[in-house]
């Protein structure tokens, strides 16, 4: 099976629907018999990235880590979802220069609908001072000036941001 290898990079703040996105549009992929890899930022920080503060920089490196999986799958010909908060604009752009063929998902929800969201229980906890420098809350998120696919989880259905992302990528040729 030969395929060129894409990372579609999920960025957003925390529950805006990246990894729910990302993991549907994984079962899509795999059902028409692609290759693929989810490189999930929460599973990433437990393993690949354990130690690692929420500083902004301990957050580029981790951001780089991903990144650097995510080249080496990419450039094997595997489509890799990744879904990672990563906040800052110029560290995204620093990965998206090394990997080369890269799609970036703005996974856009407001920060009222995200905290109303809140599964598992960070905002509350940023709130109450429990957890520093926290994306949104009190460190900046900076969002792309211009991803390739903006998913508006407010306003749309799971199944149309699917389709955003789907849609891109074939108009890019990687499906």
């Amino acid at each position: 099976m030969h395929q060129r290898g894409v990372t579609v990079w999920f960025t957003g703040l925390s529950g805006a629907g990246k990894t729910t996105i990302s993991r549907a549009v994984e079962q899509e992929l795999r059902s028409r018999r692609r290759l693929v890899e989810i490189l999930d930022g929460d599973i990433v920080r437990q393993n690949l990235t354990k130690g690692l503060s929420f500083s902004k920089e301990d957050r580029d490196e981790n951001v780089r880590r991903i990144g650097f999986v995510a080249h080496l799958l990419t450039r094997n010909g595997v489509i890799v979802l990744v879904s990672a908060i990563s906040p800052y604009r110029e560290i995204r752009q620093e990965v998206r220069e090394r990997i080369g063929d890269f799609i970036e998902v703005y996974v856009n929800a407001p920060l009222e609908v995200c905290e109303q969201r809140d599964v598992k229980g960070l905002y509350k906890k940023a709130r109450s001072g429990e957890i520093k420098q926290f994306t949104g809350i009190d460190d900046p998120y900076e969002a792309p000036l211009k991803g390739e696919v903006v998913c508006r989880t407010d306003l749309e259905s799971e199944a149309e941001s699917v389709a955003k992302v789907l849609r891109t990528l074939e108009e890019f040729g990687y499906l």
